[in-house]
């Protein structure tokens, strides 16, 4: 959520209601918890708000009520439970009246065309939130003001929802999902009518729409009015069609994936990906992969993991290694709960299991996926009009493999809600989008999701390790090759914990003003700096201008330095969490292959990054937890 923006300060509420004046709380929380004991009807969280009310629990009520959560680019994510700063009924309510409203203006024909709505499979039982019953508010919102919904009966990956915006053309599509945050988070997640995540102007706009459109619309709590509306649409049937038909254009090697006797576990670490990545690999031929049967089913509770991320590595993957070595698998694939994310991990000679980074599968992918069209697309004059594009946190690999090639790379800011606005910008001017991929383990394999879809990158992952078996290569083994062929590309990527926003800011305008006033680093440690970007200020002494030439974000901070010996790293703040990330990179040329002395150099550069620039004892950072 880089670009969330500050709400203004809530219109004046009317006098507050009995038993809430005189407890000592200031003006404006009397007036918030008023206005909230007048429009909640869930029972759960209006007798909680009671409840804290007649204990004078202060403390507790400013947390709920302290500030409304900010609707951002990407929506809004928080806890579920009672109060303006979380997840419930009423504020599902009133960010969808908000969200009506400013597409009202946007769209003349938002009556004819419609949105659609999904969820994964969370929920809150003590606050009576779930994603379903979210999901269904905000369909009731649309429904009372006359907008078609197009509303799915059951959970679905987060990638249906831009792929049914695209597919049926409509106005704009809600996912209620926290993806892998920790369990009692949930979200709302937004996408517009060019199948893309909103960006700027638009996140400001409706959170201004929101504020506006507090107080709950006559029919926004009864639910049951949608049942009976021919209004509402439930497209699950025919998108699951259309989806995987779509997917399998992407299906390269059908006869070897029929052959193949390779056998993969997947996991969806209680999520929503089980039934979709089943249908997937029907979709190509393959043999089903064998789930982790305590994982499989959706579950709110998540409770064989410590956190839902696969991201995290091997901590996730407990189950899904156990498995594998009893039935003799050699791939693990993972996805997150809402399934837009893959990690991929294989069984080495070793013995060791090795789980690849976000840069190493979006290596292999790329790789693939370029083989592949290469292979059906004969004439070179093609390759003019293609494209890959990564986030510029992510490893230079495809830029190594574009300059190689003779197709085009474009780098774009943080978050697949760029890189899915600009896969559309080209493809609309007729140019063809192979892949694009950031660190985070996030692939867009099939541009008809403009955004990242781990059900396509699961099933495209596994036809490439059955192919490549057929050439007795593994994942490692190709991988390797990779970076013979385009020179090797090593990350590192971690991050610290600070959840004090002025800790952030002194940090980052240290790094500013490194050598007295407006002056950033010229080295870091024995390391030489040979450029320097910022984002969050404009700034690139590579340009002959000194202006960057990418967007600036002026309410999230975000560096990245070039250094002489061809490392770059970058440091930045995280939208949803409360981290500094950084994300090194050392790219050497083709014919360097000392691995080993790369890794030892680029080891050394972040513990450099860290020491000089982070500063952690300085600024009382926690590192990140093995």
């Amino acid at each position: 959520m880089a670009e969330a923006v500050a709400t203004p300060a809530p219109a004046p509420a009317p006098a507050p209601a009995p038993g809430v004046s005189g407890s000592g709380m200031d003006t404006r929380l009397e007036q918030e918890t008023a206005q909230w004991l007048r429009w909640d009807r869930n029972p759960l969280t209006l007798e909680a708000v009671k409840q804290l009310i007649a204990e004078g629990n202060k403390e507790e009520l400013q947390k709920c009520f302290g500030a409304r959560m900010e609707f951002g680019t990407a929506g809004l994510r928080a806890p579920m439970g009672a109060g303006i700063s979380r997840m419930n009924d009423l504020t599902i309510i009133q960010t969808t009246q908000g969200f009506c409203r400013y597409l009202e203006k946007q769209f003349s024909d938002l009556k004819q065309r419609g949105v659609v709505v999904s969820f994964d499979a969370r929920a809150d039982p003590a606050s009576g939130g779930s994603s379903r019953r979210f999901a269904r508010l905000a369909a009731t919102a649309f429904i009372s003001q006359g907008v078609p919904v197009h509303l799915f009966s059951d959970i679905t990956p987060t990638p249906f929802v831009p792929y049914t915006v695209s597919h049926l053309k409509l106005c704009a599509g809600i996912m209620i999902t926290a993806s892998h945050n920790p369990k009692q988070d949930n979200g709302y997640k937004v996408y517009w009518d060019n199948g893309a995540q909103i960006i700027s102007p638009h996140d400001r706009g409706i959170s201004q729409a929101i504020e506006e459109n507090l107080e709950p619309w006559p029919k926004a709590w009864d639910e049951s009015l949608i049942d009976s509306s021919s209004l509402l649409h439930n497209p699950s049937t025919s998108i699951s069609h259309d989806y995987f038909e779509d997917l399998k254009k992407y299906c390269f090697h059908r006869g070897v994936n029929r052959d193949s006797g390779m056998k993969f576990v997947h996991t969806s670490v209680h999520g929503v990906g089980h039934e979709f990545v089943q249908l997937a690999f029907k979709a190509f031929d393959l043999a089903p992969p064998e789930a982790v049967p305590e994982q499989k089913d959706p579950d709110p509770e998540f409770p064989t993991v410590k956190y839902p991320n696969p991201e995290e590595g091997k901590g996730v993957l407990t189950l899904s290694f156990a498995l594998a070595d009893k039935i003799k698998a050699k791939i693990i694939l993972a996805n997150d709960p809402d399934a837009d994310r893959l990690a991929v991990a294989e069984k080495q000679d070793s013995g060791e299991w090795r789980v690849f980074s976000g840069n190493e599968l979006g290596a292999l992918l790329g790789w693939w996926l370029f083989t592949s069209w290469k292979e059906n697309n004969r004439d070179r004059s093609a390759l003019k009009d293609t494209y890959m594009l990564s986030s510029t946190v992510s490893s230079k690999i495809l830029r190594a493999i574009a300059l190689k090639e003779g197709f085009h790379f474009e780098e774009t800011l943080t978050g697949f809600k760029w890189m899915g606005n600009r896969t559309k910008q080209l493809v609309d001017q007729g140019k063809t989008v192979l892949f694009a991929f950031e660190e985070a383990i996030g692939y867009m394999c099939c541009p008809f999701v403009l955004d990242k879809d781990g059900v396509s990158a699961a099933v495209i992952s596994a036809e490439l390790a059955s192919f490549l078996a057929t050439k007795n290569l593994s994942l490692s083994q190709q991988l390797k090759a990779i970076y013979v062929e385009y020179g090797y590309h090593i990350t590192k990527a971690s991050y610290f914990i600070c959840h004090d926003q002025g800790t952030i800011q002194k940090l980052f305008e240290n790094l500013r003003n490194y050598n007295g006033k407006n002056g950033y680093p010229k080295t870091c440690g024995r390391f030489e700096i040979s450029a320097i970007r910022d984002l969050t200020t404009g700034y690139d002494d590579s340009q002959p201008d000194k202006k960057a030439i990418l967007p600036i974000s002026k309410s999230s901070q975000m560096i990245t330095f070039t250094f002489a010996n061809g490392g770059v790293a970058t440091m930045r703040t995280s939208g949803t969490e409360p981290k500094i990330k950084y994300y090194a990179e050392l790219c050497a040329p083709p014919g360097n292959s000392d691995l080993e002395q790369l890794t030892k150099e680029l080891d050394e550069l972040v513990s450099a990054i860290e020491e000089n620039f982070f500063q952690p004892q300085k600024y009382n950072l926690q590192p990140k937890s093995e």
